[in-house]
């Protein structure tokens, strides 16, 4: 078979049915190619940056890894961006680009973006696990493989392969298989360092587990309830883990860190907090609140992670112990774990519970009254309150960059694992567009909204005829607040000037949509919020909803706030 044969049956066996990608002469072998692998379906983006964002959101929601296809040079500079936000959340993307044929190369052929001239892996190759150009087509199945296995192993990240256009034509006798299955289903934990976990727990009835986004890949979420229910330990999230553990869980202390919530706020940052157990996160930023000095437990903090290159980092001296291994490992290890053996977690199991049930006396949200507030332009807490209202429990939320991810992270309620899906790390606008499509392309069977604001959409909004053109019913959630939200909110406490600088025209986002082949929706008053979205699942088809928002409402993000004032660094 032909090279281009090999590439595409090799992603199918490897469980991939969508092809994201944009079509260019570099590329030219793969068209005809994609007719003979009917496995995988194609969706044609308006840009390779949107196509690149599909293939990631695909794979947030699906697991499993996500293809994009484009050609080298411009192509791949288009991806860059959206192959970096999949590199720093973990997200592993297959990046594919034509290139001129090898004999071709350094000739001043059109587009060619060899090492001969400026070569182009070198551009993504910061931003994946492995960025190679193949030499020959005898070398295709040894470097598929290779990529593959790199991109699940251990931290998941993007990588790119470079296929040369004589590579694409030249015939190969490999039969496609699936690249090392067990790699996806495998989790390392260093169990003699988890026993000290014991001692930590003795005598400490205050403990709390944070779940980063490094369980996400563990699928540990009835290990994560089952481990809570039995010791009684409350689940806060980072924001990247959103959804791990349902919401509406007695144990469930929702999102800490930025626009997180009163409770997991409460119990973490709290004087008496015993022990803090912490999966699969780094504690950046956004999820330590400022690296919050409240966030000092009596214990210290146990971390569970594969990687200890930021343990420490933000913590004092001698604060963090640290175990070698994936955060969902250690959760089946504390949920097999016997009776005597976990006997300092059992005989401290009522006191727990009342502290826990203290905790979740106090409000689940800051400044709840916005979420019923009738103000005219919208309130976003009202918004997306509105939004989780009307949206079955099931739906899939993609999260934007911009004030609006704020106010979808505080007020938006997720109940399963995948299903709050943002680029917490890069946080590039407009990703959430393309990530819809990829998202709903990956779970058919479920609603899926995206939370965008009009900055985003002037970037990349043009995604939007590529989800109704290929008939997958997006709806998208368009905070119109005439500005560039964030960015607003901090220029307009320096003055008028700096504020004027991030507004923007009041645009018809509604007849946008509709003139991209999608259904448009205006919103102008609060009260028709539960209509409009009502009509957006009825109609089973890409919708635009755009509501006027307020951009003078300030996001709910005091605590963290106030967590970078009272912020110094430290050596």
């Amino acid at each position: 078979m032909q090279g281009t044969d090999f590439i595409l049956r090799s992603l199918a066996a490897d469980g991939v049915d969508h092809l994201f990608m944009m079509t260019g002469g570099l590329i030219d072998p793969f068209l005809p190619a994609i007719a003979r692998v009917p496995e995988l379906t194609p969706v044609v983006a308006a840009h390779e940056g949107g196509a690149a964002a599909m293939a990631d959101g695909y794979a947030r929601a699906s697991g499993r890894i996500g293809a994009c296809l484009c050609i080298g040079g411009p192509g791949l500079t288009n991806t860059v961006t959206s192959i970096s936000a999949a590199y720093t959340d973990e997200s592993p993307v297959l990046l594919i680009t034509g290139e001129v044929e090898n004999y071709m190369q350094g000739l001043g052929l059109f587009q060619d973006a060899t090492a001969s001239t400026y070569n182009d892996t070198e551009i993504v190759r910061p931003v994946t696990v492995e960025s190679y150009s193949i030499p020959d087509v005898r070398l295709l199945h040894h470097k598929y493989s290779r990529a593959v296995k790199s991109m699940i192993d251990g931290a998941r990240r993007p990588a790119h392969l470079s296929i040369p256009r004589d590579v694409q034509k030249g015939e190969i006798d490999v039969i496609p298989e699936p690249v090392a299955p067990q790699l996806l289903s495998s989790m390392s934990l260093d169990e003699e360092m988890a026993k000290t976990f014991w001692s930590r727990a003795a005598g400490a009835p205050r403990i709390a587990i944070l779940v980063g986004g490094g369980v996400i890949a563990d699928d540990a979420t009835a290990d994560l309830i089952a481990v809570a229910e039995r010791f009684s330990i409350p689940v806060a999230t980072t924001e990247h883990a959103k959804g791990v553990m349902p919401e509406d869980h007695p144990l469930a202390l929702g999102v800490f860190g930025y626009a997180g919530t009163p409770h997991a706020t409460d119990a973490i940052l709290q004087e008496d907090l015993d022990l803090l157990v912490i999966l699969g996160s780094t504690l950046n930023v956004r999820d330590s609140m400022y690296w919050s000095a409240k966030l000092a437990p009596k214990r210290g903090v146990f971390s569970v992670n594969i990687s200890a290159v930021h343990i420490g980092c933000h913590t004092l001296p001698g604060q963090e112990h640290f175990v070698r291994g994936h955060g969902g490992a250690f959760l089946r290890w504390l949920r097999q774990a016997s009776d005597s053996d976990a006997t300092p977690l059992l005989i401290s199991k009522m006191e727990r519970s009342s502290w826990v049930d203290g905790i979740r006396k106090g409000p689940r949200f800051y400044d709840a009254d916005n979420m019923t507030s009738d103000q005219q332009r919208i309130h976003p807490a009202r918004m997306v309150a509105e939004c989780r209202k009307a949206m079955p429990r099931e739906t899939i939320a993609i999260v934007d960059s911009g004030a609006h991810r704020a106010f979808a992270s505080h007020y938006w309620d997720s109940y399963g694992p995948r299903e709050f899906i943002t680029a917490s790390n890069l946080g590039p606008m407009g990703w959430g567009i393309g990530a819809g499509i990829g998202a709903k392309a990956a779970r058919p069977d479920r609603p899926v909204v995206v939370f965008s604001g009009d900055g985003c959409f002037r970037m990349h909004g043009m995604e939007v005829q590529t989800s109704a053109r290929f008939g997958l019913p997006v709806i998208y959630c368009l905070s119109n607040n005439c500005a560039l939200g964030n960015v607003w909110l901090r220029a307009d406490k320096v003055g008028p000037f700096p504020a004027k600088l991030n507004e923007a025209p009041d645009q018809d986002f509604a007849a946008f949509a509709r003139a991209l082949g999608a259904e448009g929706i205006t919103v102008e008053d609060p009260n028709d919020l539960a209509s409009a979205f009502a009509k957006a699942l009825e109609l089973n088809k890409t919708v635009v909803i755009d509501v006027k928002t307020d951009r003078t409402a300030k996001t709910p993000v005091s605590p963290y706030h106030e967590g970078a004032e009272a912020w110094s660094y430290r050596e």
